[in-house]
C-alpha cells in the first residue's frame, strides 16, 4: 500500500514504472534503490505496472534494495484491461487506466518520481477535483538525454523538480522555459552505473568490425519504413566482411500500426524478411532486454541510427556513428535539436550510407573530440559517485525540504 506509515506520518516517496515496456526502468531504478538504502524515515515505493515490469527493475537492484522498497502493482481489473487490450496497441490506455484506476493511493505520496510525462494527467486532476488537498510533488527524470524537440515538450513544466543528466538537459529545459535552474539537480546520467564492473560481451566470434543497427519508432523520423532494408540485404550480401546487430527501439515492433500525432503521420510496419534471421553475420533482436540494457550499445564497434537518443548511451565509448536523415534537416543546416547528428556523417538514405561503412575506423578517429566534447556537456561526471546515489541525495534533500516550508508556514 501507498500510505503514511510512522508515527511523524511520513509520506512515502513513489516511483513510478507505468510504461508498457521495460526500456525506461533503468533510469530510475538505481535512484529508487539507493534512497532505499540511504534513508530509513519513510516509505520508498514502486509502483509497477506489470508483472514484466516488476522482473525489469529488480533486476537492476541488489537484494538489500529489493527488500528495502515496497513495491505496488498498478493493476487493471482483468475485464477493463481486456477490453482495452486491441485500443493499448494504438495509444497507450493502459497507463492512463492505471493511473486513474491507482490515483488515491498515489495522492498518498510525498513525491511521484518518473520518466515520462503522462503521470501529470493525475497533477491536473488533482488540481482541478481536490484544489485544496494534499497532492505529491512531480519529479521528472527524462529517460535519456537526446536533443530532439520531445525533450523540452511544454508539459514538462508542470514538474516540480528534474533530475538530469548533464548541464546540457537543464539548459535546454531553461531555454525552452519549461524549467528554471533552481528546479533542476544535475545527477549523471543514471543508467550508465549499469556498466560499472561490466565488460563488453562478444555477440560473434569471427572477429569482424560489428555494426549495431538502432532505427527509432516514430513513423515520419525513423529510417526502418525505407530504408531498414536495404541495410539488412547490404549486410546479407557481405558474411565475410561485417557483422550486423539490428536492435530497433523497442517499441518499433510492439505494433504493427505506428502513429506520429506530432507530426500527424500513419505508417504499416515492415516485417523482416526471414532470411536475415538465418544469416551467420546478422543477430535480430526486436523484444528482449537487450535492446534496453546497454549490451549492444557497449559492445558494438560502430552505430547507424536515426533520432534516437540511444546514441548517447553507445558514445560512453566514443566510437563510428552514422546517421540517416529522413525528413530533410541534414548538419549543418538542422535545427539544435538535431545536435547529436555532429557525432558522425549524416545522409538521406540507405545508399549513401553504405559507401561509407568501410571507413568507419577513420570516421571514429574524426569525430572523437565532437564526440567527447558533447559526452561531457549530455552526461556528468565530475561527482565520482555513480549517478544514482547523486539522484537519491538530491530527491531525498529537496522532499525534506518540502516538509520543512510546510512546517515553517504553519508556525509563521
Amino acid at each position: 500500500m501507498i500510505q503514511r506509515q510512522n508515527m511523524h506520518g511520513e509520506a512515502p516517496i513513489t516511483f513510478l514504472f507505468n510504461h508498457d515496456a521495460g526500456h525506461q526502468a533503468a533510469h530510475l531504478a538505481g535512484i529508487a534503490g539507493a534512497l532505499a538504502l540511504q534513508q530509513k524515515g519513510r516509505k520508498v515505493v514502486v509502483a509497477f505496472g506489470s508483472d514484466a515490469t516488476r522482473t525489469e527493475v529488480e533486476k537492476l537492484l541488489s537484494q538489500g534494495q529489493i527488500a528495502a522498497l515496497d513495491w505496488y502493482p498498478l493493476a487493471l481489473p482483468k475485464t477493463l484491461e481486456w477490453l482495452t487490450r486491441g485500443l493499448n496497441k494504438l495509444v497507450p490506455i493502459h497507463r492512463l487506466l492505471r493511473l486513474y484506476y491507482h490515483n488515491a493511493q498515489l495522492r498518498e505520496s510525498a513525491a511521484i518520481v518518473s520518466t515520462e510525462r503522462t503521470c501529470l494527467t493525475l497533477k491536473r486532476h488533482w488540481s482541478k477535483h481536490r484544489p485544496k488537498d494534499h497532492a505529491p510533488a512531480f519529479v521528472y527524470v527524462p529517460h535519456g538525454s537526446g536533443d530532439r524537440n520531445v525533450a523540452v515538450h511544454r508539459a514538462l513544466k508542470a514538474f516540480d523538480l528534474c533530475l538530469v543528466s548533464g548541464q546540457k538537459v537543464q539548459d535546454q529545459l531553461v531555454e525552452a522555459g519549461v524549467a528554471t535552474p533552481d528546479k533542476c539537480r544535475v545527477i549523471g546520467y543514471a543508467k550508465f552505473d549499469i556498466l560499472r564492473g561490466r565488460v563488453p560481451e562478444r555477440f560473434f566470434e569471427n572477429g569482424k568490425p560489428t555494426f549495431l543497427y538502432n532505427p527509432h519508432f516514430d513513423p515520419h523520423m525513423s529510417s526502418w519504413f525505407d530504408h531498414g532494408a536495404a541495410i539488412l540485404e547490404y549486410f546479407y550480401q557481405n558474411p565475410d566482411r561485417y557483422n550486423l546487430i539490428c536492435a530497433p527501439h523497442v517499441m518499433l515492433f510492439y505494433k504493427k500500426v505506428h502513429i506520429s500525432p506530432e507530426y500527424r503521420v500513419t505508417r504499416k510496419r515492415p516485417d523482416i524478411d526471414p532470411k536475415y534471421y538465418n544469416a551467420r553475420n546478422i543477430r535480430i533482436d526486436v523484444d528482449s532486454a537487450r535492446l534496453f540494457d546497454m549490451s549492444y550499445t557497449w559492445s558494438a564497434d560502430a552505430y547507424i541510427g536515426d533520432v534516437s537518443s540511444q546514441v548517447y548511451e553507445f558514445l560512453y565509448r566514443p566510437r563510428a556513428c552514422f546517421f540517416i536523415d529522413t525528413h530533410s534537416k541534414t548538419a549543418p543546416d538542422a535545427p539544435p535539436e538535431y545536435d547529436f547528428w555532429n557525432n558522425g556523417p549524416v545522409v538521406r538514405n540507405a545508399q549513401e550510407l553504405l559507401p561509407l561503412l568501410t571507413d568507419y575506423a577513420a570516421i571514429a578517429v574524426q569525430y572523437r573530440d565532437a564526440q567527447e566534447r558533447r559526452m561531457a556537456y549530455t552526461a556528468d561526471q565530475s561527482d565520482p559517485r555513480p549517478a544514482s546515489e547523486r539522484g537519491a541525495e538530491a530527491l531525498y534533500t529537496y522532499v525534506e525540504s518540502l516538509k520543512s516550508a510546510v512546517r515553517d508556514g504553519a508556525t509563521a
